[in-house]
């Protein structure tokens, strides 16, 4: 989409820093997923990655930004410092139990990010 239209595509990525408990408590936990959590910027591997694929599928203008934090407050932000006119998140968590329970992340960033909103499937 954005590199149909000509839009800057600015790509997010919310994150806690992980305290050496956390990491260790997560590798055992995800056993070799582990390294989505283990390193001191995972935050910027994945925003690295997505920005990799978004230029090879045609996206012209591109910018990675990470945020500590909560991730519907952290995409509200980039939503208002950078005037964006959409705000397009992954499906994941819409179809968990928790999700259900507790809100997903696609669902409250669409109720509360004061953009429109497009949910990809992603999952």
């Amino acid at each position: 989409m954005a590199a149909d239209s000509g839009a800057t595509l600015v790509i997010v990525c919310a994150y806690y820093p992980a305290s050496r408990q956390d990491v260790e408590k997560a590798q055992d936990v995800l056993g070799e997923e582990a390294y989505q959590v283990v390193g001191s910027a995972p935050a910027e591997d994945t925003l690295r990655s997505a920005r990799d694929r978004a230029l090879k599928a045609g996206a012209g203008s591109t910018e990675t930004v990470a945020v500590v934090g909560e991730p519907v407050e952290a995409l509200r932000k980039v939503v208002s410092e950078r005037s964006a006119d959409l705000l397009v998140v992954g499906n994941r968590g819409l179809n968990t139990l928790t999700g259900r329970l507790l809100g997903s992340v696609p669902s409250e960033a669409a109720r509360k990010s004061g953009v429109d909103v497009l949910i990809v499937h992603t999952t």
